[in-house]
């Protein structure tokens, strides 16, 4: 459920942003973060695991477009307050908006707005673990579009295992009974839709110069744009404002895709990309969980071991090996590749 910094160099799991932060010289260190980066990660991991949550009871009252709508405009009115502490000015350049137009459109509008529909058939536990499945599209995507980007044994055994939990928390074998296939195809189409922003984004506007919070928040606000043009053609203004709901899309908007996004700079800025991005497998893990306690969702068995293998194949997905290394014992073992 991240918004991904198009500013990138690496193509990491959902909601995980790159960061130049290994290239920076060694004279000029970064002030110690007042916080440990565990709290902070751990705080992540909550906000987006909630996120799912908040959808669900958002659609209680609002349309889904309007549910994004609401979230994007709180969301950007974060990055833009952090901007203006920071005196950060937004990217210049028509080439740079043009692009920064499709990633906000890959990265947010579009999965927004999908899992915001998936959400209206789809109990929000099933929705994210869905999400979930982002690192195991973005593996056969890159397999095509980043020749750079070679897989190992390691990952194809991920792939294999990543969709076999998929198929363990749709209950294949039982037909799918029981399970709504529009709804889960949407929450599906939005996990997809993020490895391929992120691949468009690395390879249109990596290495602009800007900064992630001037890129991102370009980006959130041509979403915003977007949404504010395609709302009032498909829905109605509501007739009453329900508090909880309206409490929901705010934090949504304003913790889920605000701060969070704030948050995850700093991790990756401070642990690397590698470490950041493992909030990836927290976060169905906290859905299910919230799900299930505050909405009272029913859970059957697959769906907490098919998001168990899913998980697993996912992590398997990012393992690669050292670079330089031909040994085939790191070809076997697929260490990661350190970033920090």
């Amino acid at each position: 459920m991240s918004t991904v910094t198009p500013s990138g160099t690496q193509s990491p799991a959902t909601a995980t942003a790159s960061s130049r932060a290994d290239s920076r010289p060694l004279a000029a260190p970064q002030p110690r973060p007042r916080l440990d980066w565990r709290l902070r990660f751990g705080a992540l991991s909550l906000i987006w695991g909630f996120s799912f949550l908040l959808i669900k009871v958002g659609t209680e009252s609002f349309a889904p477009f309007q549910v994004t709508l609401g979230r994007l405009v709180f969301g950007t009115a974060v990055l833009a307050a952090a901007m203006a502490v920071k005196r950060e000015r937004l990217p210049r350049g028509k080439r740079v908006w043009a692009h920064l137009t499709v990633a906000a459109f890959l990265l947010n509008a579009l999965p927004f707005s999908l899992f915001a529909y998936a959400e209206l058939t789809i109990p929000s536990t099933l929705a994210g673990i869905c999400n979930a499945t982002s690192p195991l599209w973005g593996m056969i995507l890159s397999l095509v579009a980043l020749s750079e980007d070679r897989p190992t044994r390691v990952r194809f055994a991920g792939l294999g295992l990543g969709f076999v939990g998929v198929l363990t928390v749709l209950g294949a074998w039982q037909g799918f009974h029981g399970l709504d296939a529009t709804g889960t195809a949407l929450a599906l189409l939005a996990s997809l839709s993020y490895p391929i922003g992120w691949i468009y984004v690395r390879r249109t506007l990596a290495g602009t110069g800007y900064s992630h919070l001037s890129m991102t928040g370009a980006q959130l606000l041509l979403a915003t744009v977007q949404l504010a043009l395609v709302t009032p053609v498909f829905t109605t203004l509501p007739t009453h404002f329900s508090l909880v709901p309206l409490l929901a899309v705010a934090a949504l908007g304003a913790l889920g895709t605000g701060l969070a996004v704030l948050v995850q700079y700093g991790l990756v800025a401070e642990v690397g990309p590698t470490t950041a991005q493992m909030v990836t497998y927290f976060i169905p893990v906290i859905a299910t969980a919230a799900g299930v306690a505050i909405l009272g969702e029913s859970l059957r068995w697959t769906t907490p071991v098919g998001a168990v293998i899913v998980i697993a194949g996912a992590a398997l997905t990012q393992v690669r090996r050292s670079p330089g290394s031909t040994a085939p014992r790191a070809r076997l073992t697929g260490r990661l590749r350190k970033n920090v």
